[in-house]
């Protein structure tokens, strides 16, 4: 049971710091740069790249890996905007207990990945499930914490 939940904790868990950090990074951003036209920070400058790409980053690793048409990256694009979106709106809803929000960020995770993979045909699915199941190797090793796990984190 714990193995079937256990990607979408670490999933949960990374946005959850993502948002953390993103909201304190973008305070000092409005703080130090005021001007109108002034940019966010590029994804992977030590920003958003370690907790939730930026969907259309994810989109392009996706794209690459899985070797999505123009059609699929359109319609997998959409669905990683919805989910940071509806990520972000629950970040910033302080009326939900730290575990009720995990559990809801876990739903929106699952449903993304599940409208993704029906996305895909089954040779993209087979890659698909190869790489969650990667994701999940590496999450149990880096939850666990222990020196004697010798699971390597994922290739990028």
């Amino acid at each position: 049971m714990l193995r079937k939940y256990l990607p979408m904790i670490l999933a949960a868990s990374l946005v959850s710091m993502a948002a953390s950090f993103a909201s304190a990074q973008s305070s000092s951003q409005s703080s130090n740069d005021s001007s109108p036209g002034a940019q966010q920070p590029a994804p992977g400058n030590g920003g958003w790249h370690h907790g939730a790409p930026d969907p259309a980053q994810r989109t392009q690793e996706l794209t690459r890996k899985l070797k999505l048409t123009s059609d699929q990256q359109t319609k997998v694009q959409d669905i990683l905007q919805s989910e940071h979106a509806q990520m972000e709106t629950l970040h910033q809803d302080s009326s939900l207990s730290q575990q009720d929000r995990r559990s809801k960020m876990m739903d929106i995770h699952q449903s993304s990945d599940t409208q993704i993979r029906a996305l895909l045909d089954s040779t993209q699915q087979k890659k698909w499930d190869e790489m969650q199941a990667k994701h999940e190797q590496w999450g149990q090793g880096h939850h666990r914490g222990a020196p004697d796990q010798q699971s390597p984190p994922p290739q990028p």
